[in-house]
């Protein structure tokens, strides 16, 4: 039977940290491990990141076939960590591509489209209506939508008043 063991690949906490996961064959090490990134830890970091980690890692393989491995791979995985995670960029910019592959992918773009048709048609006086309640973007104010909590409870009354 195989094993496998994990190891993550930086500090906590650390924004390009990753998660390397190896499972031996029975014929290891003559034949090569097999090395996953698969790992729910990873999920922030872009599949092509992903790619190019497990090819470099791929190559010390084939340079190491024959000897015992796991150790030698997690310290160059460690070693290289900053070159691996060159194009990851946590924070800021992920959504951006993340949001991108939604939209490709999902057909939920379509119902925005027609929300934007819909207030190019409002009438002059609704127009000003949501131009008083939005903000110079057209967003609305952070908090539009909450609850005066106080003026909530006063309407509602508690169960101990009878």
């Amino acid at each position: 039977m195989g094993a496998n063991e994990d190891q993550e690949i930086g500090e906590d906490g650390d924004p390009k940290a990753f998660l390397i996961e190896i499972s031996w064959t029975e014929t290891y090490p003559q034949t090569p491990p097999v090395i996953s990134m698969n790992a729910f830890f990873n999920n922030t970091i872009s599949s092509a990141v992903k790619q190019s980690i497990l090819a470099k890692l791929q190559e010390a393989v084939e340079v190491n076939l024959g000897t015992a491995m796991t150790y030698t791979l997690f310290e160059y995985a460690k070693d290289n960590k900053e070159q691996f995670m060159e194009n990851h960029h946590p924070g800021n910019s992920t959504p951006t591509p993340i949001a991108n592959i939604v939209s490709v992918e999902a057909p939920s773009t379509a119902p925005s489209s027609k929300k934007k048709d819909k207030k190019e048609q409002l009438s002059k006086a609704q127009k000003r209506k949501l131009a008083d309640k939005t903000d110079h973007k057209g967003e609305l104010p952070r908090g539009w939508d909450w609850v005066d909590v106080v003026k909530h409870l006063s309407k509602t009354g508690s169960k101990d008043d009878e």
